[in-house]
């Protein structure tokens, strides 16, 4: 895949969100068929994919999405809202997130060791739940002295319990519209 400047760049796998075996899409009036609710890996944007005949999908699976090594996806029809996910793929979203940014442990951690002020009294840490002032201020100590390498470091040096949970919730509320500023899902 490249990504040279202008060029726009395609999600390569996703995670089920939800499977409707007989489904009508969203996207793409008057298409029917099986249709996939998923999250893109890399930017995290919810997509409606349609999948082929005879095959079937679990919550939380990762599907290849790419153009060269799609196995039981036709194609991916476009990107959905919030507001257009099924019941069923809300109610998966944030365990599925969670996953996504467990198994993605190093590019998660790199927010705590890298972000900076977003301005003179917010800094882009507080976005997260669950981290206010003192928790921005431990955590850019820490981070001062050596950067941070998992979570369980991030937990044993400044306290703050379940970052990765705390960063899905972030991501939800960026997926749902509730965020003025995006940290994690691409636009």
């Amino acid at each position: 895949m490249s990504n040279s400047p202008g060029q726009k760049k395609y999600e390569e796998y996703a995670y089920v969100l939800d499977f409707l075996i007989r489904g009508k899409s969203v996207v793409v009036r008057g298409r029917e068929g099986p249709i996939v609710q998923g999250l893109g890996e890399e930017r995290l944007n919810i997509l409606e994919i349609l999948a082929m005949d005879d095959i079937t999908f679990t919550t939380g699976e990762r599907i290849s999405i790419g153009k060269e090594s799609r196995n039981k996806v036709i194609s991916v029809l476009g990107r959905l809202s919030y507001e257009e996910l099924t019941r069923e793929a809300r109610d998966q979203l944030p365990g599925v997130i969670e996953g996504v940014v467990k198994m993605n442990e190093i590019k998660y951690i790199a927010y705590f060791n890298e972000l900076q002020a977003i301005t003179p009294r917010l800094h882009g840490l507080e976005l997260i739940p669950g981290i206010g002032k003192t928790f921005m201020v431990q955590i850019i100590k820490q981070r001062q002295m050596k950067p941070f390498n998992s979570f369980d470091e991030i937990q044993k040096r400044v306290g703050l319990r379940e970052p990765a949970r705390l960063i899905a919730k972030r991501i939800i509320e960026e997926i749902s519209g509730g965020s003025r500023i995006n940290l994690f899902v691409g636009r």
